[in-house]
């Protein structure tokens, strides 16, 4: 099976592989990819033609073309880009009809833009910090607008397509030049003529044909066949028909003539080529082989390939996460006679907005089951009774904000501090020993709504109109939500923030709501 189906895991219209290649059989699929390589080299074949793709180079796949990789003698480190194009296409009218080409001999600042934005995916991928999805979608919204901005002008030259930039910011010819292409590739298994495309773009067949050989290379008659030649390869390689089978559904009006045009393009009779590279397609059987590279090992690449983005990465590297264990065997059994760190800072005057959540945890009066800098943790349970629901509260404060939070003053302070403050803080708070259905209310208090709050505590409202009071009152709401958890023996609740933050977390049994039999 020549196709390969791109499965995309994690919620995300993307898939990011970075790997040592040894061998991926000849495949195509329905989506784009983009292939960057980071280390050593690899040999690739699109179609007909083979490159070696080294160190920094990036080689687009457009959906259906047929290609496949494999290892050049030496050890290589590639990145394998795809794009849901189903996906993306909701957001560029003309994605599916783009046809992108990158120049290997180039080096201008159009592929240190590529080389940039796909760091910046894999540094985010590897890291998978708070809200890293959202991140890499928006870094391929911006490729994909790097790649239609600058690579979607080409020609052929001597039996290959290369990036073309005299055209570049010709949107207009670009569109024509994609809506062109992607109708003969709809319709080449029939007979197609030049003035049926030159009617369907209201241009004349002289100035149809100028266009085409202008910006391909190719006479019109040459460019189809050559989009026959290509298609045809999929069931050379992907079907036991007969060539002349071949020739006939790839719209040759004789064997002859698909001979001639695919000895033309991949330099041996179609037989020929079946025979050579049959066992050498993506199947059940034949399987890509490569090694997924370790984050150190991509990290290290990254910072020879692309310094800055390395840089930028490390500086903004995510604290260790938080872990507390809480066992309801031994903790809810001991009373807790340790101090409260928060109590501290939340205690303050000019903290007031942000011990919002610790004043409605503190005045449930509820038993402390464990306390740490950045978090507490209540039940109203008695002890030896059971323990059916307990209260977590976290806070976002590194060791230098916690510091900076007990001696200040005034709300301003405060205020500037959560202008300021830009830190990430993941928490996982496992409940061990709790076991059944829970239902977990949680109550997020966001750097912003934090920052909204300040402000208006310090400048109350003026007269506005009903619309901009709505939106200042919203601005200013935490968020709540709440979802019903199934575990057995364990109920691990996680938490992502960015900034100066906090959730309150209570979980309860749930209880059953169906009414009594009679």
């Amino acid at each position: 099976m020549l196709k390969e189906k791109i499965i995309y895991r994690e919620g995300l219209p993307v898939n990011v592989v970075v790997a040592n290649i040894d061998e991926y059989p000849i495949h195509f699929h329905d989506d784009l990819e983009v292939v960057y390589v980071l280390d050593g080299s690899i040999r690739m074949r699109n179609g007909y033609y083979t490159y070696t793709l080294r160190q920094g180079d990036i080689y687009i796949f457009n959906d259906r073309e047929m290609h496949s990789y494999e290892n050049t003698g030496e050890d290589n480190m590639v990145m394998m880009l795809q794009m849901d194009l189903t996906y993306f296409s909701r957001y560029y009218d003309s994605l599916k009809n783009c046809f992108f080409v990158t120049d290997l001999e180039d080096e201008g600042d159009s592929l240190d833009v590529l080389r940039n934005i796909l760091a910046r995916i894999m540094m985010e991928v590897i890291q998978k910090g708070y809200g890293y999805e959202h991140k890499v979608i928006e870094s391929v919204h911006n490729l994909i607008a790097s790649l239609m901005s600058d690579f979607q002008y080409f020609v052929m030259d001597d039996g290959r397509f290369r990036n073309e930039t005299k055209n570049k910011g010709n949107k207009v010819l670009a569109g024509r030049l994609n809506r062109i292409t992607d109708y003969m590739y709809d319709n080449y298994n029939r007979k197609l003529t030049l003035n049926e495309i030159a009617e369907r773009e209201h241009l004349s067949i002289y100035y149809l044909s100028h266009i085409i050989k202008e910006a391909t290379g190719l006479s019109f008659q040459d460019l189809l066949s050559y989009i026959r030649v290509e298609e045809s390869e999929k069931l050379l390689l992907g079907t036991n028909k007969k060539i002349g089978t071949i020739a006939e559904e790839t719209g040759f009006s004789a064997v002859r003539y698909y001979i001639k045009h695919f000895v033309h393009w991949f330099g041996m009779h179609p037989l020929e080529y079946r025979e050579k590279y049959i066992g050498k397609i993506f199947s059940r059987e034949i399987e890509a082989r490569y090694t997924p590279c370790l984050p150190e090992e991509i990290e290290d690449a990254i910072r020879q390939q692309v310094k800055g983005v390395y840089a930028d990465y490390v500086d903004k590297l995510k604290s260790r996460p938080t872990i507390v264990d809480v066992d309801i065997y031994d903790d809810y059994a001991e009373v807790y006679k340790g101090e409260v760190p928060l109590e501290k800072v939340m205690t303050r005057e000019a903290n007031q907005v942000l011990a919002l959540p610790f004043a409605k945890l503190t005045e449930m009066g509820e038993n402390i089951i464990a306390a740490g800098n950045n978090y507490l943790i209540t039940t109203r349970c008695r002890f030896p009774g059971p323990l059916d629901s307990i209260s977590i509260l976290l806070y976002n404060l590194s060791e230098n904000v916690a510091k900076v939070l007990k001696k200040i003053e005034r709300p301003e302070e405060l205020l500037k501090v959560a202008r300021h403050y830009d830190e990430e803080g993941e928490f996982l708070i496992r409940c061990n020993g709790f076991d059944g259905e829970f239902q977990v209310l949680r109550w997020r208090l966001e750097n912003d709504t934090v920052i909204r709050r300040i402000e208006q505590s310090l400048s109350p409202e003026k007269d506005s109109d009903r619309r901009d009071h709505l939106i200042r009152r919203l601005s200013a709401e935490a968020m709540v939500s709440s979802e019903v958890f199934t575990c057995s023996d364990a109920l691990s609740i996680r938490a992502l923030f960015r900034g100066l933050g906090a959730e309150l977390i209570l979980i309860d049994t749930k209880k059953d709501t169906k009414p009594d039999s009679k």
